[in-house]
């Protein structure tokens, strides 16, 4: 599994998590529709460190508590 992809899927799994809408997570954060909808069609081959970062604090959570999940520490996934 790609980063791109892990990271999408996060993103996904906590915003169903918190009842909350990719939309409304825009506004919150000030993110152009066009970047949120790009990470998450996972259209880049990479992920934007200070764009994850913003999604972060948008989601109320810590950088430790965003990638505490099993989707992280996959040997597998492709990094480059």
């Amino acid at each position: 599994m790609k980063l791109s992809t892990a990271v999408a899927l996060r993103i996904s799994n906590i915003l169903r998590e918190k009842n909350m809408s990719q939309y409304r997570l825009e506004k919150n954060i000030a993110m152009p529709h066009n970047t949120m909808k790009t990470l998450m069609s996972e259209r880049n081959s990479g992920v934007n460190l200070k764009t994850v970062m913003q999604i972060i604090r948008g989601l109320d959570m810590t950088t430790a508590q965003f990638f505490d999940d099993p989707l992280f520490e996959n040997p597998d996934l492709e990094i480059d």
